[in-house]
């Protein structure tokens, strides 16, 4: 995994900007700390920074091959069946994935990236053609973001690299506005958020030339009849899951994974588990906890039970090397502002400053771990596709906080934005671009909605998550139920398969029985862990209140401060993202807004 970085322009010379570059290029650092590496021609600058996982010595980037220079973030999962259909045209002179990409480019053109099966996001310099190829994979685990001057492309992985490029306005104007107060932790894709910027979505790829960007769409969720039995669907699920681990475990360094006693993480962990077994070797797993969540651990529908039980029987099972990690409430406090430099964006609070410092304990043991990300909304985990009146409900099931979301937003901006329609055009959007069959039942349609709804929204916040959290702390981590594969053959298996035996991923768990033990196997679903300390909700009010009191102008243009004073008052109870946001991360998302407008030096338009 890397850092990639760059520009290009027909009529600028690219070489006279060199300290714009390098400050890009420093702002990628902590994705990429082994290696770093520039290319640079009157046409393009292409900047590399290298988390070196595959090919140590031999996939330093950027990486040439006659005419072409390609810059890749990403990993390929059939690199070896590519080298060897690609070995007729081509030698090789390294093992890295990323020579394949290159090779793969030059032979098949844009049509490489349909033969990928992997996460990445790269590009790809043609100084013959005079044009920049740009992709990202399909599931949009790898991100890529940029700015069209109109003169030049400018392009970063992640938003603090590109705003450290001076063409581009550190503004917003409403749109953005409405992203963060309206949609928030999610963000519509393809949107940047800032004023210009913008992200190629996942499964798009494209040129820019002299005449400008041109992006398509190489794969989408294809509605298909399956014909097939219950038992073979799951025969067919098992095969795919085992497969997308196994071929997530090839690394030149060691793998690890995570731990939280689910049904997800746990299937992750044993077959990874039984195959570094086969070598002679022991898994490393790895959990977090929180201090007194023991004492202060209250159930509810979401979260029935906490995980460290179940966690401990998995680690017993499997016979890992377990390591623990207890994250304490001033240092998960201290440690908003740190996840919202990560994400580039105020985010998920304390789920995401919790994840941040998880990884930076992961990566004090290891380079590459493996977690359970996007089988709930692959599968049908969550509780909007089980419970009736909630999958039926015309509107974002996660989010149906519009109505008090709005209330924040200042005057000059709520003047301008229509909250209700900006929310539900989004909704209705996706929800309509879900592919059906004329055969479907009304129930098979709406779960189709549901599945194309959770993959362009709910599961895109959770793997931006993913992403800048553990790039941060220059971690790697997989996710194998991201396999474009499984997304695929599932959104076309019945949704009474998905739902055997009425428990959310029975048919995960049916297909994968032998791999668990019972107790795990059937755990109702769990959320990603956070605290339950009241201290969390005292220690956030008092940091917003000090912000309101001290330095929150900035909030105050963008946010009404009397209904920020409303909030600190803990008067209600509001849900304001799925089940993970609540009073306490409201406050905690106000202090990461203020944090972010005032870092990146944001002005309103």
């Amino acid at each position: 995994m890397c850092g990639i970085a760059g520009a290009i322009s027909f009529v600028e010379d690219m070489r006279e900007d060199m300290k714009i570059y390098e400050n890009m290029q420093r702002a990628l650092l902590r994705r990429g700390p082994d290696q770093r590496g520039m290319f640079m021609s009157r046409e393009a600058a292409l900047i590399h920074t290298r988390l070196a996982v595959i090919d140590i010595d031999g996939g330093r980037q950027p990486m040439s091959f006659g005419r072409y220079t390609i810059v890749y973030n990403g990993e390929l999962y059939n690199t070896a069946e590519l080298r060897g259909e690609l070995s007729e045209d081509f030698d090789f002179n390294t093992h890295s994935d990323t020579e394949v990409v290159l090779k793969s480019y030059i032979k098949w053109g844009s049509a490489c990236v349909e033969r990928f099966n992997g996460i990445f996001a790269f590009a790809v310099y043609d100084e013959q053609e005079h044009r920049v190829f740009l992709a990202r994979d399909r599931i949009g685990v790898k991100p890529l973001f940029y700015y069209d001057t109109g003169r030049k492309l400018i392009f970063a992985s992640e938003l603090p690299a590109l705003l450290e490029h001076p063409d581009i306005p550190h503004e917003i104007d409403e749109h953005g506005a409405a992203e963060l107060l309206l949609m928030a932790p999610g963000r519509t894709m393809g949107c940047g958020v800032i004023c210009g910027v913008e992200e190629v979505r996942p499964a798009y790829c494209g040129y820019y030339t002299a005449e400008g960007l041109k992006l398509r769409e190489y794969w989408r969720l294809k509605a298909y009849e399956l014909h097939e039995s219950f038992e073979q669907t799951a025969e067919h699920v098992r095969e795919l899951v085992l497969d997308s681990i196994r071929r997530q475990l090839v690394s030149d360094v060691p793998v690890c994974t995570f731990l939280s006693g689910g049904l997800d993480s746990s299937l992750i962990s044993s077959v990874a588990a039984a195959e570094l077994k086969k070598q002679g070797r022991q898994l490393s797993t790895f959990s977090v906890d929180y201090r007194d969540n023991d004492k202060y651990f209250q159930k509810s529908h979401f979260q029935p039970n906490s995980d460290p039980e179940y966690i401990t029987c998995m680690a017993e099972y499997l016979g890992t090397d377990h390591h623990w990690t207890v994250v304490d409430t001033p240092e998960l406090i201290d440690a908003l502002d740190e996840a919202t430099e990560a994400r580039g964006l105020p985010g998920m609070a304390d789920v995401d400053a919790s994840l941040l410092l998880f990884c930076r304990e992961i990566k004090k043991y290891g380079t590459v771990a493996l977690s359970g990300e996007c089988a709930d909304e692959i599968f049908g985990g969550y509780p909007w596709y089980r419970d009736k009146d909630i999958r039926m409900t015309d509107g974002f099931p996660w989010a149906q906080s519009t109505a008090y979301r709005k209330r924040f937003l200042c005057d000059d901006y709520a003047a301008m934005i229509n909250a209700e329609d900006y929310v539900y055009s989004a909704y209705r959007n996706t929800a309509d671009s879900a592919e059906k069959l004329d055969t479907d039942s009304p129930l098979e349609a709406r779960m189709r909605e549901m599945t194309e709804l959770n993959f362009k929204w709910f599961m895109q916040t959770l793997l931006d998550r993913k992403d800048r959290m553990s790039m941060y702390s220059g971690l790697e981590v997989r996710v194998p139920f991201c396999d474009y594969r499984i997304a695929e053959y599932l959104y076309n298996v019945p949704w009474e398969y998905k739902d055997y035996m009425g428990r959310e991923k029975g048919l995960l768990r049916e297909a994968m029985k032998e791999w668990l033990p019972d107790k795990v196997l059937w755990r109702k679903k769990s959320p990603y862990p956070k605290t339950h300390n009241p201290a969390f909700l005292e220690g956030v009010t008092a940091k917003l209140r000090k912000i309101l009191d001290e330095d929150g102008e900035k909030l105050t243009q963008l946010v009404k401060r009397e209904e920020l004073e409303k909030l600190l008052c803990h008067e209600e109870q509001v849900q304001w993202y799925g089940q993970l946001m609540n009073l306490p991360q409201t406050i905690a998302f106000f202090i990461q807004l203020n944090y972010w407008l005032n870092r990146f030096d944001i002005k309103l338009r």
